[in-house]
């Protein structure tokens, strides 16, 4: 038995979408009590630390409906069903970067709102970019734009709350840990 499980009476599906489910699960508490919860289910995503060559590290901005403004992130994107998360990396990075890399490399997972959602993030580094020759396109409805900006840039538009996501927040993090904020 899991510490603190509340176990699942009853499930009531609200919505089935395209890239998320809401659902309301009635449960009974650790102390016998009853409560609800309500839960989105998501298939999960991946995330790149696209590094170039001059180490810079490669952003896309695109517009963030939910938020209503335009985000600066690290390529990411939804693991499609049954699509190992390396594959979905790889592709995310071709359609929004128009790179491709060999050297992928698998950093970590986090949940990101594990209080209400299942959304997990793969997140890996890729150093060894190669821009393909035949760009392949990305989904119909994303409109991007590419930047690179060295570590030091990046890290400044954190401070003016321009970067605000946590994937890309962490990216950086992570970067200045592997010491690659002391080349930029």
């Amino acid at each position: 038995m899991k510490k603190f499980e509340e176990k699942t009476l009853r499930t009531e599906k609200v919505f089935e979408g395209k890239i998320i489910s809401l659902q309301v699960d009635d449960v009974e508490l650790p102390d016998g009590n009853m409560s609800k919860r309500e839960i989105v289910k998501h298939p999960g995503a991946v995330a790149v630390i696209a590094i170039t060559s001059e180490e810079g590290i490669l952003l896309v901005e695109q517009y963030s409906k939910p938020l209503d403004r335009s985000l600066l992130e690290i390529p990411a994107g939804k693991i499609e069903p049954n699509e190992d998360p390396e594959i979905t990396a790889i592709r995310e990075l071709e359609e929004e970067t128009g790179y491709t890399t060999k050297g992928l490399q698998y950093i970590t997972s986090f949940y990101t709102s594990p209080g209400f959602a299942n959304e997990i993030i793969h997140i890996y580094y890729a150093d060894q970019l190669q821009m393909l020759e035949n760009p392949v396109n990305g989904d119909e409805d994303e409109f991007i734009e590419i930047h690179e900006l060295s570590i030091t840039e990046a890290e400044a538009l954190i401070q003016k709350k321009e970067i605000c996501d946590a994937k890309t927040i962490y990216a950086l993090t992570y970067l200045k840990l592997i010491g690659l904020d002391k080349h930029a």
